[in-house]
């Protein structure tokens, strides 16, 4: 992570850490849905056991994501954990803090110092300070007391659910700090509403080339976190998993039921890893130059369906064969 690594996609199970079985089965369909860092909550001790088993049984990195109790940072380190997760504006007393550090320090494993609105430093509580502001100088006081610890194994997070603080805070500090940051709008809400902040707050920075690490923050499946994540970066071209879609707006001139077309087209991409470009177009205006730029595409006529495959038109289909027929396509292209 960091020092040119690519951006990576997490995100964090929902699931009960004690039932170790159901934890691990919701890492599993991260790990297929393109996840490579997963995050596991530990709210209290009785969570451990469970929490080891799962670092011995997951196919990603853990993160032990802990508030309030050091000790449990503490035994999530000696456990198996491949990175702590802590606020230290919770975590208590200095040297509370300073035993965390001891910890990971002794396993080898690096810590997110993680800042928010509700884990700022003290000294900046009551300050007249915009957020962001507060944010950044919370993220940088807490990594000079890690450093003067003799510990510089650090990513940085520095979240709000406001998209603005959140990228300026983040602009802060990419400005003053050398660690790995680690991105995201915290709180972003709902599928609808938490991917569009998300795709704003974080298409920002990115393009800014500010981020090492991202979650997407959603209030539903976590899986979804993950395709959010891939979609952002897929779209500043930054990193790319699996297809990328085109498919058109549609207006007065389309002459196919092209919504749910492109849907179970999307749908069907989901269960398919090659890097290949497809098209979904309505109609005659753009539909074959976007086709035929695609690497499988379909220009849609009055209840037909064009197919290009790579610039070329193949063949003729029927409205109601225009989905297999894309799919046959793509599935040729995985044997070339």
């Amino acid at each position: 992570m960091g020092g040119g690594a690519p951006v990576s996609v997490q995100s964090m199970t929902n699931t009960d850490t004690r039932d170790h079985a159901a934890t691990l089965a919701q890492i599993d369909r991260f790990t297929a849905a393109g996840c490579e860092i997963v995050r596991v909550a530990i709210p209290h001790a009785d969570a451990l056991d469970g929490f080891e088993r799962v670092c011995q049984g997951s196919p990603l990195p853990v993160i032990a994501d802990i508030h309030f109790d050091h000790r449990l940072a503490i035994e999530a380190a000696r456990r198996g954990a491949a990175k702590l997760r802590i606020n230290p504006g919770n975590i208590g007393a200095t040297q509370r803090v300073d035993a965390v550090i001891e910890a990971a320090g002794e396993a080898g494993i690096p810590i997110r110092i993680g800042v928010n609105a509700g884990s700022l430093a003290e000294e900046f509580h009551d300050r007249d300070w915009p957020l962001a502001q507060k944010l950044a100088a919370s993220a940088e006081a807490f990594c000079t007391h890690f450093e003067s610890r003799g510990f510089k194994d650090i990513v940085v997070s520095a979240k709000a659910s406001s998209v603005n603080a959140t990228i300026d805070a983040y602009r802060m500090l990419a400005g003053t700090l050398p660690y790995a940051l680690h991105i995201g709008v915290t709180e972003a809400g709902t599928t609808f509403a938490g991917t569009i902040k998300s795709a704003v707050g974080l298409g920002v920075l990115l393009a800014d080339g500010i981020g090492d690490t991202l979650r997407v923050s959603l209030t539903a499946d976590p899986v979804e976190e993950v395709r959010v994540g891939w979609e952002i970066l897929a779209a500043l071209d930054i990193r790319r998993r699996g297809p990328e879609l085109v498919s058109c707006p549609t207006c007065g001139r389309c002459q196919v039921d092209l919504v749910p077309i492109a849907e179970e087209v999307e749908r069907r991409l989901r269960s398919i890893d090659t890097p290949v470009k497809v098209a979904v177009m309505g109609c005659i205006v753009n539909g074959p130059g976007e086709a035929r730029d695609a690497d499988i595409g379909v220009a849609a006529g009055k209840g037909v369906g064009l197919i290009f495959r790579r610039g070329e038109p193949v063949k003729k289909v029927p409205e109601g064969d225009i989905v297999s027929a894309l799919m046959d396509e793509i599935a040729s292209l995985d044997v070339e």
